[in-house]
């Protein structure tokens, strides 16, 4: 079982304050001889849909010296997990979730907003200290 990330129990907070239903926390995604664990699977009730009611959520907290270094590895294990849900639960949507200063801070620069739009990356923005979700960017 993976360790939980620092924000993890915020980042669930917020969304289900947001209307969310944890489905698994972790979820398991298993695909032929490949076995990994996303962070959480939340489903909303169809009343409340929007745009999609299903989701995989991988919280990342950037915590290390280096943002660009947690980057490379939240980017490898999104594009993983989304290729290997596609595989096998093709409904759900995967996103990542991080702290809001991380947005302003480091997602927001030139070079990796072109990443993101490259890479097609679907991020949650979580005030963690309030437990609100501030911004889904899809």
């Amino acid at each position: 079982m993976p360790k939980k990330d620092k924000y993890h129990d915020q980042v669930k907070n917020a969304l289900i304050k947001d209307g969310w239903i944890v489905i698994a926390d972790p979820y398991q995604i298993k695909y032929k001889d490949a076995q990994l664990f996303a962070d959480l699977a939340l489903e909303k009730p169809i009343a409340l849909k929007k745009d999609h009611n299903k989701i995989i959520v991988e919280i990342k907290s950037f915590l290390s010296p280096s943002p660009m270094k947690d980057f490379e590895m939240a980017l490898g294990q999104y594009i993983l997990y989304r290729n290997l849900i596609n595989l096998t639960e093709p409904e759900y949507k995967i996103f990542l979730a991080i702290k809001d200063t991380i947005y302003q801070n480091f997602f927001l620069r030139d070079s990796i907003q072109d990443v993101l739009k490259i890479n097609q990356l679907f991020l949650i923005v979580v005030d963690v200290e309030k437990e609100v979700v501030l911004q889904w960017i899809n």
